[in-house]
């Protein structure tokens, strides 16, 4: 039974959940963790497009002052950054912050006074009298970073230069988290010492994987395909579909003039309607009509077209501008649920799911890879 929009499938396939874990972080006492449901099964990707720009450029300056406070350090980019924060406080998205990186309304975690909210179990004593977490009855992790009050005091450094220290201003948070990651020298270009680092911040398998995730899905973000080698046709293919980035996610949307309004609804009940932008298989036939090329307008049915190619050779077979897939069960192309293009070093431009914008991800964003198909 096919549904106009990304997700492609008998309705016995409709509804399954991705959970991406959040920690309370700076402190194995309280792992806090919530599930997202996604359309789909698809795995929510990120990228730039989703952080907003006043926290990125907090990111990218705590990278350029880490060196002062940590010498020693090596390997330390925004991206990673980014990936604690996402997990931590969705970029404080919700938040004001203002020019100077001050984030308000201040973010708290739960009081960790062993009440099992939002899974704490250990009592934390206060140490700030209240001074970054608001009160005294007990210890909160503070900010977009999720410190605890104790840890910040041993990190602290004025990222801004207002003379102030504070959890809860972006550039002060970014660079101590920074710092803190960076502890002993640490080379985080090598997967075994980011892995380390990220288990120091919050000792949860769960949350280490949660954040390399995230750490893996903005690199793919923050590289730039290059397109300088690719046939013409495949190269228009492709700028016409990175044009597209920033462009909202609409269940239904998008055909071969361009965005359009989508319809409603998703198998979790996401509406299209009052919102104009592509899905993952509008995305497809716009990019492809630049061509002249008439792609169906369903994933499943896309993965019909061109030469087919098989999951079984991995996603080093695929070129630029193939289409990608990926299914609830692989072998079997009627369960194909979501498409992107590839456009080489492991990334694709997704429109992912509800929510969301067209941008760039890697192709393990998701999962159920069930091969490509090779148009040009």
């Amino acid at each position: 039974m096919a549904r106009w929009g990304c997700v492609v499938a008998l309705l016995m396939f409709a509804a399954v959940c991705c959970a991406a874990p959040v920690g309370n972080a700076m402190s194995a006492y309280a792992a806090l963790k919530t599930g997202a449901q996604d359309d789909g099964g698809i795995a929510e990707g990120g990228s730039a497009a989703d952080i907003p720009p006043r926290m990125l450029a907090a990111y990218k300056k705590a990278v350029q002052q880490v060196g002062t406070y940590m010498p020693k350090c090596q390997g330390m980019r925004w991206p990673i950054l980014a990936g604690i924060a996402k997990v931590e406080s969705n970029h404080a998205v919700g938040r004001n912050i203002a020019v100077n990186g001050d984030i308000r309304p201040k973010i708290y975690g739960v009081l960790l006074n062993g009440s099992g909210q939002g899974g704490n179990t250990t009592v934390v004593s206060d140490t700030d009298g209240g001074k970054w977490d608001g009160t005294s009855q007990g210890e909160r992790a503070v900010g977009p970073f999720q410190f605890l009050p104790s840890t910040w005091e041993s990190i602290s450094k004025d990222g801004n230069g207002d003379m102030v220290a504070d959890p809860h201003n972006a550039d002060d948070a970014a660079l101590g988290a920074a710092i803190y990651l960076c502890a002993g020298g640490r080379d985080l270009a090598k997967r075994a010492q980011l892995t380390a680092a990220i288990w120091q911040y919050n000792h949860s398998n769960a949350y280490v994987t949660g954040v390399l995730g995230w750490i893996d899905q903005y690199t793919a973000a923050s590289k730039n395909p290059d397109l300088k080698n690719v046939p013409e046709k495949v190269r228009t293919v492709l700028e016409a579909a990175l044009s597209q980035q920033g462009v909202p996610y609409s269940w239904g949307g998008g055909n071969a003039s361009g965005k359009s309004y989508g319809i409603c609804c998703s198998p979790s009940g996401k509406s299209g309607t009052d919102i104009k932008g592509f899905d993952c298989s509008g995305l497809a036939v716009y990019a492809y009509a630049k061509v002249g090329i008439s792609l169906p307008r369903t994933a499943a049915a896309q993965a019909s077209t061109g030469h087919r190619i098989p999951a079984s050779l991995g996603t080093g077979a695929l070129d630029p501008g193939d289409l990608v897939f990926y299914a609830y069960a692989p072998e079997h192309d009627t369960t194909i649920y979501h498409v992107g293009i590839y456009v080489g070093s492991g990334q694709m431009i997704n429109a992912a799911r509800p929510g969301t914008v067209v941008r760039l991800d890697s192709v393990t964003a998701m999962s159920g890879f069930a091969g490509g198909a090779r148009l040009l």
